[in-house]
């Protein structure tokens, strides 16, 4: 499959820059994949769209993980922190990379050596004290930090949201059948295609946990519902393999064997994204095209602060 088939137009306005003042105000897209119909709903109506399912949210919570620093020359210098390799060595993104040496050291980050693509091997002193790492394509500060976590995060780890999760309230999760898995997400969730075919992209992957309990429960259910990309990567990794902790990476494209995942809560997301192409495998290429072409049509909001989509 060509990279460029996940093009799509967007109006840069459609790109939300803050979240909704309550998370449940959100939209909500919500397509039947057996009789093509669309509704469009509010978020807080899903429960009344759900089917029995099984709800299984990922729990990761965000490390303040933007560091901006200074080099001691007096320039500035930013690093993102990834994943942390343990004795207080991180995997991180730092610039200006093709500056910066190893054994540099700014403020409390040292730099020890480069992984190639930006990445760094970095050591730093304490636990992360930054922002939160929000993309470069929200412009506008985050007046309330914790609008970048879930209400459900748990263990930190991530370098980004998983953002599909934003949209719960507590109020609403306690209308719900809800399950936790863990997926912390990395690099590979956000890194864009860099490649002409989508079967060239490589993944490096992702840290994971499923508690017994929690597999059992899911394994059993009926139905299960996914919120967002990174909780289906976890159940149809561990529907393949049965190990409950580990790395992923795999890598969900058209054609996909969906073996545990019946329903998809997603927000709408970059194109030449491996986001996108895991919904086209889900929802079918020219549905999902479909569904884009219409969610611009009726001013969806887009990406992480934006709405949802619910696949069913």
């Amino acid at each position: 499959m060509r990279s460029a088939e996940l093009d799509y137009d967007l109006p840069p306005e459609l790109i939300a820059q803050h979240p909704p003042r309550r998370r449940d105000a959100s939209r909500l897209l919500v397509y039947e994949r057996e009789t093509g119909a669309v509704r469009h709903r509010t978020f807080a109506d899903l429960p009344g769209e759900l089917r029995g399912e099984l709800v299984v949210v990922n729990d990761t919570r965000v490390v303040p993980a933007r560091l901006r620093l200074r080099r001691e020359s007096g320039g500035e210098a930013e690093v993102l922190l990834l994943e942390p390799l343990g004795d207080g060595a991180w995997e991180a993104l730092a610039r200006p990379s093709r500056r910066l040496r190893p054994g540099e050291r700014l403020g409390a980050v040292e730099l020890l050596e480069p992984l190639g693509g930006g990445r760094w091997r970095v050591r730093l002193d304490g636990e992360p004290a930054g922002e939160p790492p929000l993309p470069p394509y929200i412009r506008e500060p985050l007046a309330d930090p914790a609008r970048y976590q879930t209400v459900y995060a748990g263990e930190p780890g991530s370098a980004a949201a998983p953002t599909a999760g934003l949209h719960f309230t507590p109020e609403l999760l306690a209308r719900l059948d809800v399950e936790r898995v863990t997926l912390h997400v990395g690099l590979d969730t956000f890194r864009p295609l860099a490649v002409d075919e989508l079967e060239r992209h490589e993944l490096h992957g992702e840290r994971y946990r499923v508690e017994p309990q929690a597999w059992e429960r899911i394994r059993v259910a009926g139905r299960v519902l996914a919120v967002g990309t990174t909780t289906v990567r976890v159940l149809e990794t561990v529907a393949r393999d049965g190990v409950l902790e580990g790395r992923t990476s795999l890598y969900v494209l058209p054609g996909f064997d969906f073996r545990r995942v019946d329903a998809l809560l997603t927000n709408f997301h970059l194109p030449r994204s491996t986001l996108l192409a895991l919904v086209m495998a889900f929802a079918g290429v020219a549905q999902t095209r479909e569904l884009y072409r219409l969610a611009v049509e009726e001013r969806y909001r887009f990406y992480s602060f934006g709405d949802a989509m619910l696949i069913l």
